[in-house]
């Protein structure tokens, strides 16, 4: 069916907490000065002209890459993608932090240097089309307010 793709806040899952429907990690600073001591730099927000220029950029590698977009949410400090085609999830992810931070460096919001992703990301696959579009509602309704996304008003899923 689709290959499923997701980027989650590093904070909300780790190897037993990544499941769809499943609890995210609770507050922990311990965790969480322990994740900040091994950054290089400071965390890296994502404001309306940064997330516009990640939402078009993703939308630019899928079309150039021949894959279907289900869904995007470009979120303050991480993305959702909901994607099929035929790549693996891992190249899908890798191409859309290599377009966007292309398209950031090119419109001078940081220097090429700047780090704005974690290394990797969490990547599931979607095996049938109620699985797909709970995903979809999930990425596009249970964010919190939404930022930039696609489509910008999508479908209620269907029962």
């Amino acid at each position: 069916m689709a290959n499923g793709f997701t980027v989650i806040n590093a904070d909300s899952v780790d190897e037993t907490h990544k499941e769809f429907g499943f609890p995210w990690l609770s507050a922990d600073a311990e965790r969480h000065q322990d994740e900040r001591e091994r950054m290089s730099q400071p965390s890296y927000d994502l404001d309306a002209p940064r997330r516009r220029l990640v939402l078009q950029s993703i939308r630019d590698v899928c079309a150039y890459r021949g894959w279907t977009l289900h869904a995007v949410h470009v979120r303050a400090r991480h993305v959702h993608v909901v994607v099929s085609g035929n790549q693996t999830p891992d190249r899908m992810m890798n191409d859309f932090k290599s377009y966007a931070s292309r398209a950031l460096n090119t419109a001078n919001f940081d220097t090429p240097q700047r780090k704005r992703w974690t290394r990797h990301g969490s990547t599931r696959h979607i095996d049938d089309e109620r699985h797909l579009a709970a995903v979809v509602h999930y990425v596009l309704h249970k964010q919190g307010e939404p930022m930039e996304r696609w489509p910008e008003e999508p479908e209620e899923p269907r029962p």
